[in-house]
């Protein structure tokens, strides 16, 4: 059986897709620029993209261990980007053979020859299911991405906000150690945003496509404009030196190590009261954050159906929460 994006079943009969030898992943922290590259690439003529392909690697286990289909099923029957995919699931097929459908869907939807997704989490358990992918690491100066993490809600102040990152550096730091030199590739944003062309021009060679102008054209057909450097090194302008104390502080020599240099202001040593303090700052700011957005009874209601296990009620929230959040989407 085959379920459709808005809960149709209807039969199917199809053999197990081959699976794709070397997908490329897009991998790096969430606010690094993840988006606008990807938008870059799915324009290319002969390159298709899946955007934030995290459900095919967010319930494998620690320990590399695939979820039971049933519960995958019905997970992904409230996951707001999985059912803006249109894609269908093959009940017939089993976990690694069913993710990778996604990707030869995506293949069928576009009719491009080259597929591709962004993974911000979890992407070190790619490799249990295409072992020859490869990757596009994109790093963003960690300052900016503390601070825009905050505007997003997913932070309540930059101590906080900082933690996406240095996740999915350490995450990177690992993986890349897996991967031969020739499967992977690193790209700073602030180079993408001054140099679109020339970083364009090498990715297209990693991925082994002539480079094409439409890649640049996405601004005729997304809501994202052309890149602006005034987009870069925002933290300059927009955090005070504390909050860069902050940030330095948590990602200490990580920093230099990506390339982007301290800002010469004295280290700050973070107390453990003072970590305390931005705990219960950030969880504040957070949960004023989904107020907001979502309104007192239905933010209530969803953490109550949650943790009474009253699974038709939460799933029916959660509806109507991923619909909200689907109004947000640039």
């Amino acid at each position: 059986m085959v379920l459709a994006k808005k809960g149709e079943v209807q039969p199917v009969v199809r053999s197990a897709p081959k699976p794709i030898g070397e997908p490329i992943f897009l991998v790096g922290a969430e606010r690094s620029g993840t988006t606008m590259l990807r938008l870059m690439l799915s324009h290319h003529p002969e390159i298709a993209w899946c955007n934030e392909f995290e459900y095919s690697v967010d319930l494998i286990s620690q320990t590399q261990e695939f979820p039971q289909l049933d519960l995958y099923y019905d997970w992904l029957e409230t996951h707001r980007i999985f059912r803006n995919t249109g894609f269908q699931i093959d009940k017939t097929l089993d976990y690694p053979q069913l993710v990778n459908s996604f990707l030869h869907q995506k293949k069928e939807q576009t009719e491009k020859a080259i597929v591709g997704a962004t993974v911000h989490r979890h992407f070190d358990k790619l490799l249990k299911i295409w072992p020859n992918a490869r990757f596009i690491h994109i790093v963003r100066d960690p300052r900016d991405v503390a601070r825009s993490c905050i505007g997003m809600g997913w932070a309540g102040n930059v101590w906080t906000g900082i933690e996406r990152w240095l996740e999915a550096e350490r995450l990177w730091d690992n993986l890349a150690r897996h991967i031969p030199a020739e499967r992977r590739i690193e790209v700073q944003y602030e180079a993408l945003i001054a140099e679109p062309t020339e970083i364009l021009s090498r990715l297209s060679d990693f991925i082994g496509v002539a480079y094409n102008d439409a890649m640049l054209s996405y601004p005729e057909t997304t809501t994202f404009s052309y890149p602006d450097p005034k987009l870069i090194y925002q933290w300059r302008r927009k955090m005070s030196d504390s909050e860069v104390q902050l940030v330095e502080s948590q990602v200490g020599e990580l920093l230099e190590r990506r390339g982007y240099k301290p800002s010469g202001l004295p280290s700050l040593e973070v107390s453990p009261l003072m970590q305390r303090k931005l705990r219960l700052q950030d969880k504040w700011q957070r949960w004023q954050f989904r107020l907001d957005r979502y309104g007192w009874r239905l933010w209530i209601s969803d953490y109550l159906a949650r943790h009474l296990g009253m699974k038709t009620w939460a799933k029916d929230l959660r509806l109507q929460i991923g619909a909200i959040d689907q109004t947000y989407v640039k």
